[in-house]
C-alpha cells in the first residue's frame, strides 16, 4: 500500500509552512527510521542553511540516503532537491521557531503568554494545511442532510456538542453523542443522505471509528475532524478536515488542537448558515429570543 500523500509539491511552495505541519502532523505514524529523519529536517529550520545536505540529514538520522529520499516523496516530494528548496524557502520566510514548552516553575504572565501563542499558533499552522476543497464537500454534506449524527468522547466530546447547539441556533437539527452505545445505536439507523461526523485528535478513537464504519455501511456521508493526516480516521471517511498543534505534557496532546477544531467547526457552522440564508436568520432570531428571558435585565 502507498502510504505517501498526494503531489503537495505546489501547496509547500506556496506556503512553506505547510511542509513543517505535515511533517509534525505525520509524526504519530512514523517508523523509527522516519521519526529520526523527520526530527533532523525540523532541526534544519534553525540551523545553517549549509546543513541542508542530503548527506547531513542522512548521517545525523543515521540512515541511508536513500531513506531520506524516500522520506521526502512519502510527504508528496519528488526527491531530496524539493525538499531542500522548500527549507530554505521557510527559512527565508519565517525565522527561527518560537515554540516553547510550558513549564511548572512558569510564572503566571509566563503560563498565558505560552498558552496564548500555542492555541495561535494551531490556527497559523491548521490553515497552512486547509484543504478548501474538503471543507467545501463537508458542509455541502451538512448543509443538505436529512440527520446529522456528531460523535467524541473526552475532549473530542465537548466539541460535538458545541457545534450541536450552534447548529440548533439556526435550526439545522443534529445529536451529538459520546456514549459508546448511543454512537453506535444512532449509526446503525442513519442511510444515504444522512451525515456523520466524528472528532479525534489522534484519529484512533475506536468507539468514533465503528460509530462511523456503521454510518458508511448505511450509506451516510461520513466527515472526521483529526489532528492526524495518516490516521484511520482520515483513511475511512468520506471527508477528511486537519486541524494541526503540537502538544504539551502539561496540557495534554490535544489541548491546542481544540482551539483549531471549534474553530473549523464555526466555518462550517457559517457555511451551513449561508446555505440556509432566510432560514437561518429567522431561527437565530427565535432561538435567541427563546433565551434572553433567562438572563438578567
Amino acid at each position: 500500500m502507498d502510504t505517501g500523500l498526494a503531489d503537495r509539491t505546489g501547496v509547500y511552495r506556496d506556503n512553506p509552512r505547510a511542509l513543517v505541519v505535515t511533517i509534525q502532523g505525520l509524526m504519530p505514524n512514523l517508523t523509527p527510521a522516519e521519526r529520526a529523519i523527520a526530527e533532523v529536517v525540523l532541526e534544519l529550520r534553525n540551523q545553517s542553511a549549509g546543513d541542508v545536505r542530503l548527506a547531513h540529514v542522512a548521517g545525523a538520522a543515521g540512515v541511508s540516503q536513500a531513506a531520506v529520499v524516500k522520506f521526502a516523496q512519502r510527504l508528496g516530494l519528488q526527491g531530496f532537491r524539493d525538499l531542500r528548496d522548500i527549507l530554505l524557502a521557510y527559512r527565508s520566510v519565517v525565522g527561527a521557531e518560537l515554540h516553547e514548552e510550558l513549564a511548572l516553575s512558569d510564572d503566571p504572565e509566563t503560563v498565558v503568554r505560552k498558552v496564548f501563542h500555542t492555541a495561535t499558533q494551531a490556527l497559523t499552522d491548521t490553515l497552512a494545511i486547509f484543504d478548501y476543497g474538503a471543507f467545501d464537500r463537508a458542509a455541502g454534506a451538512l448543509a443538505g442532510a436529512e440527520r446529522r449524527l456528531l460523535v467524541g468522547v473526552g475532549g473530542s466530546a465537548t466539541i460535538a456538542h458545541d457545534f450541536e447547539h450552534k447548529l440548533l441556533r439556526i435550526g439545522i437539527p443534529a445529536r451529538a453523542h459520546d456514549d459508546t452505545h448511543l454512537m453506535a445505536m444512532t449509526a446503525s439507523l442513519l442511510e444515504r443522505g444522512d451525515v456523520a461526523l466524528g472528532i479525534s485528535h489522534s484519529g484512533a478513537t475506536v468507539a468514533v471509528l465503528e460509530a462511523l464504519e456503521l454510518a458508511a455501511g448505511q450509506g451516510a456521508t461520513t466527515i472526521g475532524i483529526t489532528n492526524t493526516p495518516e490516521s484511520e480516521l482520515a483513511r475511512v471517511v468520506d471527508v477528511a478536515l486537519l486541524s494541526a498543534s503540537q502538544g504539551s505534557p502539561i496540557t495534554g496532546e490535544n489541548a491546542a488542537s481544540r482551539v483549531a477544531q471549534l474553530n473549523i467547526l464555526d466555518a462550517l457552522f457559517v457555511r451551513v448558515a449561508q446555505v440556509h440564508a432566510d432560514r437561518s436568520q429567522a431561527n437565530l432570531e427565535a432561538t435567541m429570543r427563546s433565551v434572553t428571558r433567562k438572563r438578567l435585565r
